[in-house]
């Protein structure tokens, strides 16, 4: 068979040379000049469109020079097919019989590394236009030059749309004998690293197995991830994109994202080819096409891409005649300046090269190129593409290149994107796959805090409120996602471990999120209160309590209280001052007798002593007021006597390390770690427990100084032990608890987001207050607080009290006024009843009937009052 196939591509070559020569006679032009000739070497494969471009673009190339320089240089072509056998066998031809000074390709690396092997042997410099070349290779082949700039850089533009729909998990499917990508790939998985995604499968196809393509893609069609990235040439990426769509994956919530290698020939695709590629996003070599000399290339090539290959349906250049035009234009500038000065180096002269191409700036250096750093962003939709925008290295996402154009980390910024089936609402990148096996959740059996999450003993229970989390997570989730949950009996670290190694699909519990357990796995966002502290035992408060009967009520209250006493008082003494002769005297007298009744009153009663009702009916309020207020203040007095304050026995970690005291943790976690890095606490005083009961029974008996524990486990171990522990010093900054799942999990972003609609509908609230709830000692806290009050608790005593010793001190005032005139009233009557009687004695002759006393008028309405004397 060996021999077969070399006689066949023995035949191929023949066949190539004989219609290279015939093609190089009748396009290069056969006339030479002496002194002045020179022959450039080219292998392409001249079936496909890309060698159709380069060799119009390089001849082209020759042609300008040629008239520019007055140079007569050559073109001879031979045909690779892609055949590596075939590409040797054609470079040694051309080196050996036709002569050439340089060669110029292949395309792919397979072929351009046998050429560059032949090249290097007869020392003749290859110009590759193969976007990527391994870095091994510049130091096996000194003659090797990359004539067309790196690709790597679209490996980034590819995972910045990746990350700009928070997608996660992606297939990549590639020709499994192209070599390039061993140089890509890890580009790739770096570059999606950096994003938050990763590579869930590597897929290669071969050209020589189509039950492949169909095998491959139905494996695929039954996994979770819907974002595939294509990285194949063109033939093969079409018949895998209309094997696809035959399987309905060209289809709603199906993303495909091509690379330069497929898309930079988007231009010559026909109708029928984008109606399969419909919805595909594609990355697109960039190149400058609004400069006057690629115009002018542009429609020179059009018109001579239409005259010889009439069966085209599109005439445009694309990247590969701008770089195949550059790297023949580099070849006879190095040539010509070697005819000049007589040098004979010419790998030297072409590493020299410096010019303005069609494609940029062509500058070597390594004989590399500079990597390209920007791309454009396409669209496949109806009869063509769409430009969506730009991605460059420095810029990001822009919708142009110019130098105050706007830019985004998102792809969301540029045009509207339509998705396979037309849609333009975003896949959401994975599907749940209808025959996959539940989820397998591990779930820890070594908690201190069985309320978190606890294993009954047969392994089938599953209780706690991490459990009931993830239950209510999933069914906020809208995810139809089975699932089952496995005990695990090791340490957090080895369960989390677990994941990375398959044997479970996810973790919850009490884990803390710690930085060096995302090595394996990636988690939910914290539940619980991040942060660690630390628990000592309490003493009792002896501090100075001389001011302590004052604390019953507040300052104002205190006012308010002798404000209104002395109020009371003051009615009370007004009223009944007639009725005291010992309340006579000084104004002194008169105030000191006042403010002594006032204060008296309030711990003595003399109702049997007040004379007026009215006295007696400020009294009562007064009374009842004073009785309010001294049962409260004596009641409230004795609970802050009887409530006992605590202070911790230790404050800080500082006092912990100076009498180099044992402290205590939880076994499994990773406090530990921190209290030996992190607080330099040495190995042999850390103490580990599995129990509550164990832990607070060590601090009780001092075999240990203090306990560090999370600040959730905190609230739980002092809800039960209120009153013999306490927090002290501040609280360590560390990762609360979370779930974990596999790096990549497509459904991440969906689970944080349901985990964060469950905190805020309040529901994990509830669960966390009704664990906390469940455990029977009361919070100490409520006890030592027990506030001062203020008047805003007797508010109606006192108005009660002042109102009626208002009213009562109303009612006197009025009733002394109006006795007052009445006593004014008989004085004024019985004067003129004396004044009458003497004008009686001297008048005695009258008839009694005609006597008449007028007494006189009193007040202002009243008529003269009239008295008969008989």
């Amino acid at each position: 068979m060996g021999k077969l196939h070399f006689l066949f591509s023995f035949l191929l070559l023949f066949a190539a040379m004989v219609s290279g020569r015939h093609e190089t006679q009748r396009t290069a032009g056969s006339t030479m000049v002496d002194g002045k000739q020179g022959r450039i070497g080219a292998i392409v494969d001249m079936s496909s469109r890309i060698g159709k471009e380069e060799i119009l673009a390089m001849q082209m190339a020759i042609e300008d020079f040629n008239s520019l320089s007055n140079r007569n240089f050559s073109l001879v072509v031979r045909d690779s097919r892609s055949d590596p056998n075939l590409a040797a066998l054609a470079a040694k031809d051309l080196i050996s019989m036709q002569r050439v000074q340089v060669l110029i390709g292949p395309q792919t690396w397979e072929v351009a590394s046998v050429v560059s092997e032949v090249g290097n042997e007869e020392q003749i410099p290859v110009l590759a236009l193969a976007n990527e070349i391994p870095k091994w290779a510049n130091e096996k082949f000194k003659f090797l030059v990359q004539a067309s700039p790196s690709q790597l850089n679209q490996m980034r533009a590819i995972a910045g749309i990746i990350g700009s729909w928070d997608w996660r998990l992606v297939n990549v499917i590639y020709e499994d004998r192209d070599f390039s990508t061993t140089e890509i790939f890890p580009h790739l998985v770096h570059a999606l690293k950096d994003v938050g995604a990763e590579v869930s499968e590597f897929v290669g196809l071969s050209q020589f197995d189509s039950d492949l393509f169909t095998k491959e893609l139905e494996r695929l069609r039954r996994g979770s991830s819907r974002i595939f990235v294509v990285h194949l040439p063109f033939k093969l990426a079409l018949r895998l994109f209309e094997i696809a769509k035959e399987m309905r994956m060209m289809g709603k919530d199906y993303v495909w994202i091509t690379t330069d290698t497929f898309t930079s020939l988007a231009h010559s695709f026909n109708v029928s080819i984008n109606s399969v590629l419909q919805g595909v996003v594609g990355v697109k070599s960039y190149f400058p096409e609004k400069n006057p000399r690629y115009r002018d290339f542009y429609l020179r090539f059009c018109r001579r891409f239409r005259l010889e290959h009439f069966d085209e349906d599109n005439n445009e250049p694309g990247i590969f005649a701008v770089q195949a035009y550059d790297a023949a234009t580099t070849a006879a500038m190095a040539m010509s300046e070697i005819q000049e000065k007589g040098n004979d180096h010419l790998l030297e002269k072409i590493e020299l090269t410096d010019f303005q191409g069609l494609g940029g700036k062509i500058q070597f250096k390594d004989r590399k190129l500079a990597p390209a750093d920007t791309f454009q962003i396409i669209n496949t939709l109806g009869r063509s593409y769409m430009e969506l925008g730009f991605w460059s290295d420095t810029l990001g996402f822009s919708q142009e290149l110019r130098e105050n154009s706007s830019s985004s980390s998102s792809m969301k910024d540029l045009s509207q994107v339509f998705w396979p089936g037309g849609s333009s609402e975003t896949p959401k990148g994975w599907v749940v796959p209808t025959d996959a096996n539940p989820l397998r959740i591990g779930v820890p059996t070594g908690s201190m805090f069985k309320q978190y999450v606890q294993v009954e003993e047969d392994h089938k229970a599953f209780n706690g409120l991490a459990v009931d989390l993830f239950k209510e997570t999933l069914v906020i989730l809208h995810a139809p996602l089975s699932y089952q949950f496995y005990h695990f009996d090791g340490s957090y670290d080895d369960l989390v471990n677990e994941i990375y190694l398959k044997n479970f699909d996810a973790v919850i519990g009490d884990i803390a999120i710690i930085s060096r357990r995302y090595e394996h796995a990636e988690f939910t966002h914290p539940y619980s209160e991040a942060g660690l502290v630390m628990i000592v035992p309490t003493t009792n408060d002896t501090s100075n309590k001389a001011l302590l009967f004052t604390k019953p009520f507040t300052v104002t209250m205190w006012i308010l209280i002798a404000v209104v006493t002395v109020y009371n008082g003051f009615v009370v003494w007004f009223i009944e001052r007639g009725h005291y002769p010992e309340h006579d005297g000084s104004m002194l007298d008169e105030a000191g007798a006042m403010f002594f009744s006032s204060f008296t009153t309030l711990f003595s009663l003399h109702g049997n002593r007040l004379h007026s009702n009215l006295s007696r009916m400020a009294m009562v309020a007064w009374l009842f007021m004073a009785l309010v207020v001294t049962q409260t203040y004596t009641a409230n007095l004795a609970s802050m006597l009887t409530v006992q304050k605590f202070k911790a026995t230790i404050s800080n970690i500082e006092t912990l390390q100076k009498m180099n005291a044992y402290v205590g943790n939880g076994r499994g976690t990773f406090v530990k770690r921190y209290l030996e890095e992190v607080l330099e606490f040495p190995t042999k005083n850390i103490k580990n427990y599995t129990a509550q009961d164990d832990l607070a029974e060590a601090l009780r008996n001092q075999e240990i100084a203090a306990a560090f524990l999370e600040v959730p486990y905190a609230k739980l171990f002092l809800a039960r032990f209120c009153n013999e522990f306490m927090i002290s010093g501040p609280t360590y900054h560390v990762g609360g608890f979370g779930f974990a799942f596999p790096r990549g999990f497509p459904l991440l972003h969906d689970v944080n987001k349901a985990l964060l609609k469950v905190f805020e509908s309040g529901k994990y609230r509830e669960l966390e207050e009704s664990m906390i709830a469940r455990e029977k000692c009361e919070d100490r806290e409520a006890k030592v607080k027990s506030s001062s009050l203020s008047p805003n608790s007797f508010f109606l005593l006192f108005v009660l009290s002042g109102g009626v010793s208002t009213l009562a001190l109303t009612l006197y005032t009025i009733s002394v006024h109006k006795s007052f005139l009445q006593q004014t009233v008989l004085w004024r009557l019985m004067l003129a009843v004396i004044k009458n009687w003497g004008n009686h004695r001297r008048e005695f002759s009258r008839q009694p009937n005609d006597v008449l006393l007028t007494v006189p008028k009193i007040f202002p309405n009243a008529t003269n009052l009239q008295i008969q004397v008989q």
